[in-house]
């Protein structure tokens, strides 16, 4: 098979998204897991000595053009040479694609978006097209973040749209999914991220998934402190990627990477990376700290 079938689009009710005090790292006591079955599920597709590891750093709404420069600065000479055993992505806000581009200079770090438009160009006033990311020297764009989906509710069809507009772009979409607090107690946790991914992949070729990556990010770990276990994240990514070898093959399945991001530092960077089917992180506040995302890109090199 050589296209995703057709998916319907997601239930776009928001759940909170709070943030924990200052200070407060949850224990997870409060987090329901996947269950044993789920748990103990494997894809049983490729090793992840196949996958090249992929970290990426999203800055989101933080910082100011001078800190921007200096901190891509600061994290080209902290990377170093691991870089060339890796791929390692920032996502800057916006207006400072241009300044950290010229910042990044020929180093094999990539510059991404946060986010593009459906649209390669237009009356869309307000939004960004992935063929100006890539103009400014964009490689990649984050599609279908939790914080668009939840704040801004973008649908599953929108986000499916972002991915084959990057694509089109010459930009490698990495795909967002991942589930809320209230969908994971109710035990909805991998039904709502295999219809999240089904419906990014819709139509899309096999050739065009194999530039992708999928990045999970269950909702309630998104700046809260709190984490999945390596259990969890596993169980989850397994399941994408066997959903990946229903869709297409198992060889496609065995190559895409499939990341993880929520509340990921250098504290459990390894742990979480050494689980078989997670291909290295999509990192948030940590990204902002250079010995932090430093490290951390470390532990995805030795995974």
């Amino acid at each position: 098979m050589t296209t995703a079938p057709r998916a319907s689009t997601t239930d776009r009710g928001r759940d909170p998204d709070d943030l924990l005090p200052s200070g407060v790292v949850s224990t997870r006591g409060d987090v329901p897991p996947l269950g044993r079955a789920a748990r103990n599920r494997t894809s049983g597709i490729g090793i992840m000595a196949t996958r090249r590891p992929y970290v990426g750093g999203n800055w989101k709404m933080h910082g100011e053009l001078a800190a921007a420069v200096e901190l891509t600065e600061n994290l080209v000479a902290g990377i170093g040479d691991t870089v060339l055993k890796i791929d390692i992505s920032i996502f800057p806000p916006f207006p400072y694609l241009q300044a950290v581009g010229h910042a990044l200079g020929h180093t094999a770090i990539s510059l991404g978006g946060q986010d593009c438009a459906a649209h390669l160009e237009g009356a869309h006033t307000g939004q960004t097209s992935p063929a100006m990311i890539a103009d400014l020297g964009g490689k990649v764009a984050l599609v279908g973040h939790s914080e668009r989906r939840h704040e801004l509710g973008e649908s599953d069809a929108v986000v499916a749209a972002k991915a084959r507009a990057a694509l089109a772009a010459d930009l490698q979409p990495v795909v967002c999914v991942g589930e809320t607090l209230a969908q994971r107690e109710a035990g909805n946790a991998l039904q709502v991220v295999e219809k999240q991914v089904r419906a990014a992949l819709e139509g899309l070729s096999a050739t065009q998934v194999g530039r992708v990556v999928v990045a999970y990010e269950p909702v309630w770990a998104i700046g809260t402190g709190m984490t999945a276990t390596p259990d969890d994240a596993q169980s989850a990514h397994a399941m994408i990627r066997a959903l990946l070898g229903e869709l297409y093959d198992a060889q496609l399945a065995g190559s895409v990477r499939i990341i993880y991001g929520g509340s990921v530092k250098a504290a459990n960077a390894a742990e979480l990376f050494a689980a078989p089917d997670v291909d290295g992180g999509l990192i948030g506040g940590a990204s902002l700290k250079v010995e932090e995302f430093s490290s951390i890109c470390q532990f995805a090199s030795s995974s």
